[in-house]
């Protein structure tokens, strides 16, 4: 098979200036998987906030560059890609979509202005006819039309239906991966298994890869192939998410599991961290 992305035992450090000396953040240490073109899947990425996660997502989109290690994507060096051009074609193959669809538009454009825009600079189209054509069957992709979406404001849509304009969006330069970085974790509850649909479509009707990212256990449990659970910048498990998600064996895997999380990070570590103190303390209890 032909590998699709890579990630070569990665690495990504920061180092942190304090007022007296300097230290360094371990931000993700020693990740590797890859995904393979002939087999789309959805990889999915678990962890609380600071796990690594979304550091792990933006070195795969090419926003931070790894410390050590190697990414790469279709046999390519994402790091050594300079040229806009080779940006610019990289950028097509490989699409991002954010947690916070009200932040993803400037709320005093049209939304049919990104979606032309998206079309007009990833597939090169200049003529109006043609350009229209390619967003209307992206937004078709994702129950929607360009006629239910042309001339209208963000703040004229729910967040659910903002969230699959910017799947669309994301889907018109024909991409083999896409990578959701907590896409739902701000859409109401009412609406998140509908856009967590949305990605096993595309996986199944389009052949497109995705890598979700969540803290969310049970979206990651119903739509995922494959998963990773992210813990400090480390992996601390990996494997067939059902197998995984079902049957943890970290104490950091079962604590996420039983925690229903908050979205304050602070709030979230405390619980995570009272889990895994009392699943060790139980273990210390065990005789032999």
């Amino acid at each position: 098979m032909t590998t699709l992305l890579e990630l070569d035992h990665i690495n990504k450090d920061y180092r942190i200036r304090g007022f007296l000396d300097r230290s360094t953040l371990h931000a993700v240490k020693d990740v590797s998987f890859s995904l393979e073109v002939e087999k789309p899947e959805i990889f999915t990425i678990v962890g609380e906030s600071g796990s690594g996660k979304t550091t792990t997502a933006r070195m795969i989109l090419g926003n931070e560059t790894p410390t050590s290690g190697h990414l790469r994507f279709m046999g390519e060096d994402v790091a050594a890609i300079r040229s806009r051009a080779e940006r610019l074609k990289f950028m097509a193959r490989v699409q991002p979509i954010f947690q916070n669809p009200f932040e993803a538009f400037n709320p005093l454009t049209t939304l049919d202005y990104f979606l032309f825009a998206t079309a007009k600079r990833f597939l090169g189209l200049k003529d109006q006819a043609n350009i229209e054509a390619a967003t209307d069957r992206a937004l078709n992709h994702v129950g929607l039309s360009l006629a239910e979406v042309r001339g209208r404001y963000s703040h004229e849509l729910s967040g659910g239906q903002l969230q699959r304009i910017a799947v669309a969006r994301a889907l018109i330069p024909e991409p083999k991966l896409i990578v959701a970085d907590e896409p739902v974790s701000m859409v109401d509850a009412s609406l998140r298994m509908s856009i967590v649909n949305l990605f096993r479509d595309l996986r199944d009707t389009l052949g497109v890869s995705i890598i979700y990212i969540t803290h969310d256990l049970s979206t990651a449990y119903y739509i995922s192939d494959r998963v990773i659970i992210m813990h400090r910048g480390d992996v601390v498990e990996a494997g067939d998410a059902k197998t995984v998600l079902g049957h943890p064996q970290h104490a950091y895997s079962r604590a996420l599991r039983e925690a229903v999380l908050p979205p304050d990070p602070v709030a979230a570590r405390r619980i995570i961290a009272q889990r895994m103190a009392s699943a060790k303390a139980a273990e210390a209890r065990q005789p032999g």
